[in-house]
């Protein structure tokens, strides 16, 4: 049954909307808690040698944006719905910042695999052929077919 006409039951909301999880503030503290927890939980990795002697070693564990929102308990996209509220755009931009620093760094020192860490930060490398006198043939990849008809046309 619908609320009779005229009614005024929407002046007694508090609010409007969902409550937020999180305030800037309690964002950049969870944040700190998360690359704490990374840093103190190495990803372990079994080592075999020529004696048959096994060790287990420690491994970085790289930081992502999407376990940071599974150690937060927010989901990837409110995560991404902070980004557009202007109240938590320097946190945001600090928390990937941080993120992509640790794993750029990580795989520049050879602690994390760097071709995985690199197409994630959008760091591909672009290749690009000419021939025919300097003219470009592509600079984009294309299949080894196609690459086959350009050498036989050559």
């Amino acid at each position: 049954m619908a609320a009779p006409k005229g009614s005024q039951y929407w002046k007694l909301a508090k609010r409007y909307g969902r409550i937020k999880k999180y305030t800037p503030e309690t964002l950049w503290d969870t944040a700190l808690e998360y690359i704490k927890w990374v840093e103190s939980n190495p990803l372990p990795e079994e080592k075999a040698f020529g004696t048959g002697k096994r060790v287990t070693v420690s491994k970085m564990r790289a930081m992502t944006i999407k376990g940071f929102c599974i150690f937060a308990g927010i989901t990837h996209q409110t995560f991404e719905n902070y980004t557009n509220n202007i109240l938590f755009i320097e946190v945001v931009a600090r928390i990937r910042e941080i993120i992509f620093t640790q794993k750029f760094e990580g795989a520049a020192a050879g602690l994390l695999e760097s071709n995985i860490i690199s197409m994630e930060l959008g760091l591909s490398r672009k290749q690009e052929i000419s021939g025919l006198g300097g003219k470009e043939l592509f600079n984009s990849p294309i299949s080894q077919e196609q690459i086959d008809k350009l050498i036989d046309k050559l």
